[in-house]
């Protein structure tokens, strides 16, 4: 009998600092929060946050499965924009851009990106409740 695989869990605790900022917290880490309702500069809002996680998550997957693949690179960049809806409240669109830095032929590259597609938890959680449309590309010179 196979024994189910073990689930992977995550845990951030945030709390409010004051009117213009909060504070969150994860392992060694903290991350000062833009929830000033004027917002600032020098902060990530929610919307942001969101976006982040989801450039992170295709960037720690292009980590994971590189090695996997063989696949040489010498860098990435993820380019995410979003467009929020009023009602009700929520991402209606966001459009990603990879650009990896390889000499990989094309066949490769649509490898690399449907790969981060499917094993991509916060893509996958995030691409159903909106219309999600990106594209993996070679850095050109």
């Amino acid at each position: 009998m196979t024994k189910p695989a073990q689930k992977m869990e995550f845990n951030v605790a945030a709390r409010r600092i004051d009117a213009h900022g909060s504070l969150v917290r994860c392992k060694d880490a903290e991350l000062v929060l833009d929830t000033d309702l004027a917002g600032r500069r020098d902060a990530f809002n929610p919307a942001e946050l969101l976006l982040a996680a989801l450039a992170a998550c295709m960037l720690k997957g292009i980590e994971r499965v590189t090695p996997i693949l063989k696949f040489q690179w010498r860098g990435v960049e993820v380019k995410v924009h979003g467009v929020r809806r009023d009602v009700p409240p929520g991402m209606e669109s966001i459009d990603y851009e990879i650009v990896v830095d390889s000499d990989e032929d094309e066949r490769r590259l649509e490898l690399l990106h449907e790969n981060v597609k499917r094993y991509g938890t916060v893509l996958n959680t995030v691409a159903p409740g909106t219309v999600l449309h990106g594209a993996l590309r070679r850095k050109s010179g």
